[in-house]
């Protein structure tokens, strides 16, 4: 019978240990599902929320702008000009002829015809009396120039923004608006 109650004793302990294993899986298995579900609700819920602010974001950047330009432009009413044309005048310098450095050692050219645009008619007469120290700084900027410093757009740009920057330094109470480029001639 001894061995009968240790055969029992250890069947009775592994149905309990099955039955505990059992018991002890079965809320492991629920708690993982419970805290997934959880976590999936709470993913889901920011990722919704995220969406809808993206969303939002972009419906505010792409249609949030004023309606009266683009149906007034639609409907093909003109935009409003002023009643009389800005009060400019413009001033045509004499041509200036330069010596440039060259890609090589061969020599360059530079010919320069120039109008500046003025506030007003006023402004010509001393301008002309200032006229001998506009051409020294335009002939000392001209002649450091090199052939690489024309090319392009962007060239220009640049030369005609040196340009206007040294003749409003040159001529101090009077002030040149824009220098416009009539000629320019590098050979």
């Amino acid at each position: 019978m001894a061995k009968k109650e240790k055969q029992a004793a250890p069947e009775g302990e592994d149905a309990e240990k099955k039955e505990g294993d059992a018991a002890g899986d079965a809320p492991k298995q629920g708690f993982i599902k419970k805290l997934l579900g959880n976590k999936l609700i709470l993913f889901g819920g920011v990722g919704l929320i995220l969406a809808l602010a993206l969303g939002g974001g972009a419906y505010w950047f792409f249609f949030s702008g004023s309606d009266a330009k683009p149906t007034e432009l639609a409907a093909g009413a003109p935009e409003a000009l002023p009643p009389t044309p800005p009060n400019v005048t413009f001033y045509d310098m004499p041509d200036i002829l330069v010596n440039i450095q060259g890609n090589d050692s061969a020599p360059a050219y530079l010919k320069l015809s120039v109008s500046l645009e003025l506030d007003g008619p006023e402004e010509v007469a001393g301008l002309k009396a200032l006229m001998p120290r506009i051409v020294d700084q335009f002939q000392g900027y001209l002649r450091e120039l090199r052939m690489d410093d024309l090319k392009g757009s962007a060239g220009i740009v640049r030369l005609k923004e040196e340009l206007l920057r040294r003749i409003n330094a040159s001529a101090a109470p009077y002030r040149v608006r824009d220098v416009l480029l009539k000629q320019m001639l590098v050979q």
